[in-house]
Order: structure tokens, then C-alpha cells, then sequence
């Protein structure tokens, strides 16, 4: 008698682990912010590896191989910078503009997209390259090259889910929300940075 396939989800499984991030972001909420970050980092640079090589695969260029040390250096950076870095910020922000100031919300957004995000920016291109162990040369040369391409498509792509993070997500979950559109946004900057 032939059998059929069922996929098996255990509710609980879920549950626990949830139960688990949430005690961990309770207890050590810097720690597990970090963590997490260089985890999702590391993961949007094997991303961004992977699309590339399916598309040399595809255009029959020449495959090159997954570069190990990018997801390691993207880990180092969202472990050290984005998660502690973004956990400050976020509670900076609820200092600054808590939400009975008159247009908090607008105040908000326009202080992380002024201000934090091209600083963030230039944090990343600048520890990146170190990193990578570039000169202070190859540096400025990047950043002549690529940041204002990269600025301008970080006001395109995260304007809308910074609002909707800084003014709608409960503070505590805010670096982790961030961290989840930075996994598709890490593959474009490693994309742009080649």
C-alpha cells in the first residue's frame, strides 16, 4: 500500500523555541540582540554569494567559490556593531521622542534616516574594509565610489520599515525586526561593495 508524505509540524517546537529567544532577550538583551545579528548578517552574506553564483551559473560565467570569510567578517560586524549599536539606539530614540512629543513619529524617522542611517553606513563600509584588511585608500576609494549609490537605496528600501519599527514594534524586538530586512539588505551591500 503506498504511503503518502505528510509534513509534520510541531506547534510546540516553535513554541519553546520562542519561549526560549524571549527569556534569553529578557535576561541578556544586549547579548542576544548581538548574537542574533551576526548570525542574520552572516546569513544575508551567504545570501548574497549564493544569488551571485546562481546567476554566473546561469549567465555561464565563471563560478567563483563561497568566499568564507565574508560571512565571518559579516558575523564580526553585526555581532560587535549592528546588535549592540541598534539595542542602544532604539532605546535612545524612546528617551529622545517618547510618544507625547507632537510628531514624534515624523521626529523619529528623520533622525534615524538623517542622521543614525548614513553614519551606520559609513560604520559599515569602514569596518568592512578593515576587515578585509584594505588601506585607508581602498577606503576612501569605496567610499567614493559606492556609498551614496548605497545611501540612496537604503532611504528607498528601509524608510518604510524604519517607520514601522521605530514607531509600531515594542522596543525590545526592534534590532531583531531590523535584523530580518538587514538579511536581504546585507546581500546588497556585499552585491554593491564588489
Amino acid at each position: 500500500m503506498p504511503t503518502q508524505s505528510v509534513l509534520v509540524r510541531d506547534p510546540s517546537f516553535l513554541t519553546r523555541v520562542l519561549q526560549q529567544y524571549l527569556s534569553l532577550l529578557k535576561k541578556y538583551p544586549i547579548i542576544t540582540k548581538s548574537v542574533t545579528s551576526g548570525l542574520l548578517s552572516a546569513l544575508g552574506n551567504l545570501l548574497s554569494q549564493a544569488l551571485e553564483y546562481r546567476k554566473n551559473n546561469k549567465e555561464n560565467s565563471p563560478k567563483k567559490k563561497i568566499n568564507v570569510l565574508g560571512p565571518v567578517h559579516f558575523a564580526i560586524f553585526g555581532f560587535f556593531i549592528t546588535g549592540p549599536l541598534s539595542h542602544y539606539f532604539y532605546q535612545l530614540l524612546e528617551v529622545l521622542l517618547p510618544t507625547t512629543i507632537p510628531y514624534c513619529l515624523i521626529k523619529r524617522l528623520l533622525l534615524e534616516r538623517l542622521i543614525f542611517a548614513p553614519a551606520f553606513l559609513l560604520l559599515f563600509y569602514v569596518v568592512m574594509n578593515a576587515l578585509e584588511g584594505k588601506t585607508l585608500a581602498d577606503v576612501q576609494n569605496k567610499l567614493k565610489t559606492s556609498y551614496w549609490p548605497a545611501m540612496k537605496m537604503n532611504w528607498k528600501v528601509w524608510t518604510p520599515f524604519q517607520f514601522i519599527n521605530i514607531n509600531y514594534v515594542p522596543v525590545q524586538f526592534r534590532v531583531l525586526f531590523a535584523n530580518m530586512v538587514a538579511l536581504f539588505w546585507y546581500a546588497y551591500l556585499a552585491s554593491v561593495r564588489k
